[in-house]
């Protein structure tokens, strides 16, 4: 199970790096909310994948 939360975490700093260079001019709110909707989207995953 570590490695997946490992590896669910790569996926989320990724998503979230491609996010921050895609769109640049995003102000710091959106930088901000693009990464907690991307974190809340990796919990619920990895709860899912626990059952």
């Amino acid at each position: 199970m570590k490695n997946i939360t490992i590896t669910f975490w790569f996926i989320w700093f990724f998503l979230v790096v491609l996010w921050n260079y895609g769109y640049p001019a995003a102000s710091p709110l959106l930088d901000v909310l693009a990464a907690v909707i991307l974190s809340l989207f990796n919990i619920l995953l990895l709860k899912f994948i626990k059952k």
